[in-house]
């Protein structure tokens, strides 16, 4: 319940309103919440991400596993045999080809991004690694590549926070990684889900400025 309410506040302070943009928009709803399937799957998601936040009245949070570390460009979670890091660097656009409608950004090497949309990034993800006990977790770049602009916190009131956080199915069999990315210039967030200690699928959800 104490997690509906943080979500609650984070969702009402952002507002959520609609832009209108005279530039396509690339991006896609595919890998959504209101996607997502199976039940199970859909459930646990539900208790912990914005985009699940009206299924998750009533509904048992799951076991939490909050950062360890962080700082500007990296934020490491330890607990519960699980260790993961994610780090990002500085965006360097005369490295990639970039296609723009008029004035706008709308695709980085061929394929739409998320983060910033619109402009040029200032950073990217460069690396994320994760153990479960003695096994290493091939995260794909496929999971992330597309990730622009990641603010592994934000400020509330002068105070650093976050809501970025790895939770682990009732069943013990699912790891989730969540990652919330709060950006003036349109947020958005990521669940990684890991089964049996080997990447499944991410959900993905944009639009909540």
């Amino acid at each position: 319940m104490k997690n509906l309410f943080l979500f609650l506040g984070i969702l009402y302070g952002f507002s959520c309103m609609a832009q209108g943009n005279d530039y396509q928009d690339t991006r896609r709803k595919t890998e959504s919440f209101s996607r997502l399937q199976p039940k199970d799957i859909r459930t646990d998601v539900a208790t912990f991400a914005l985009s699940g936040i009206s299924e998750s009245v009533g509904a048992l949070p799951l076991q939490k596993i909050s950062y360890n570390t962080f700082s500007k460009d990296s934020m490491t979670f330890e607990g519960d045999g699980i260790k993961a890091t994610i780090n990002i660097s500085n965006f360097d656009p005369a490295k990639h080809k970039l296609t723009y409608d008029e004035k706008y950004l709308i695709r980085i090497n061929r394929k739409t991004y998320y983060g910033g949309y619109g402009s040029i990034p200032k950073t990217y993800i460069s690396n994320v690694s994760m153990t479960i006990g003695n096994d290493t977790v091939l995260i794909p770049p496929s999971a992330y590549f597309d990730l622009y602009n990641l603010n592994l916190t934000y400020n509330d009131k002068g105070v650093k926070r976050t809501t970025n956080a790895i939770y682990k199915s009732k069943d013990g069999h699912r790891i989730y990684w969540y990652l919330f990315s709060k950006d003036n210039t349109g947020s958005y967030e990521v669940t990684w889900i890991i089964q049996d200690h080997k990447y499944l699928r991410r959900v993905l959800d944009y639009g909540f400025m």
